[in-house]
């Protein structure tokens, strides 16, 4: 049976008296990348606040390799091998590129990746090495957003949970980041994927969520999907 990285399991959250996950399941396996898809608004970014601990739910579980971190603080979580790249970027503007990585940095070995170093990372995003010394509020949008990346990586995840990655990014930036998604996933890093874009999640993702006003509409695969331009145009509006 496969082992489950990452498992949500009837999910009940809310944003003061506001219900925003209603019984909301999903399991990402490991060495797999699950893609979720949806709206504004559908709870994607909310299941990613849940999943890192960054919002507790009122009733359900969340399991990272079978162990319990429902009510656990982000840093236990993150101790748990779960690392997060923000929707925004939410980089530390005021630091260096370097102070940004440094500041992440975990080390941990859990047998099947090669740690995350310095030198790994600047080898993944060869333009953050040239700019090491550079304060990260002078980086451009998708600087910004490989650094992201590589901070959420120093921390050396079994788990990366990644939330809405293209956003705002030109073209020829998003291509150049979901190459980096695809070299991450082939390192055997279990991934979720975040993204309004069905394309790019197709391209890439092993499994399929797709969330409608905090509910799981549909558990797919992009081929199945891809043929089901009916579900896409109900859910996403798209197709």
């Amino acid at each position: 049976m496969a082992t489950s990285a990452l498992r949500l399991e009837r999910i009940n959250a809310y944003y003061g008296d506001s219900h925003v996950l209603q019984d909301v399941s999903l399991e990402l396996g490991e060495a797999r990348m699950l893609g979720l898809l949806g709206r504004n608004g559908a709870g994607k970014s909310t299941c990613m606040s849940v999943a890192m601990g960054l919002l507790a739910p009122r009733r359900g579980s969340v399991t990272v390799f079978g162990e319990d971190v429902s009510r656990c603080s982000p840093e236990t979580i993150a101790a748990a091998g779960v690392a997060l790249v923000p929707q925004g970027r939410r980089i530390f503007k005021s630091l260096s590129v370097r102070e940004n990585l440094v500041v992440a940095a975990r080390e941990r070995n859990y047998g099947k990746h090669a740690p995350w170093t310095l030198d790994t990372v600047f080898a993944m995003f060869p333009r953050l090495k040239e700019r090491t010394s550079q304060m990260a509020a002078h980086l451009s949008g998708g600087e910004q957003q490989m650094l992201a990346i590589g901070r959420a990586l120093m921390g050396n995840p079994r788990v990366l949970l990644m939330d809405e990655p293209s956003e705002g990014l030109a073209p020829q930036i998003v291509h150049e980041v979901m190459e980096t998604v695809r070299k991450l996933k082939s390192s055997g890093l279990s991934i979720v994927l975040v993204e309004q874009n069905p394309t790019l999640v197709f391209d890439v993702a092993d499994d399929i969520v797709l969330l409608n006003t905090g509910q799981v509409a549909v558990v797919s695969t992009p081929a199945a999907l891809r043929e089901d331009t009916a579900v896409l145009r109900q859910h996403l509006g798209v197709f």
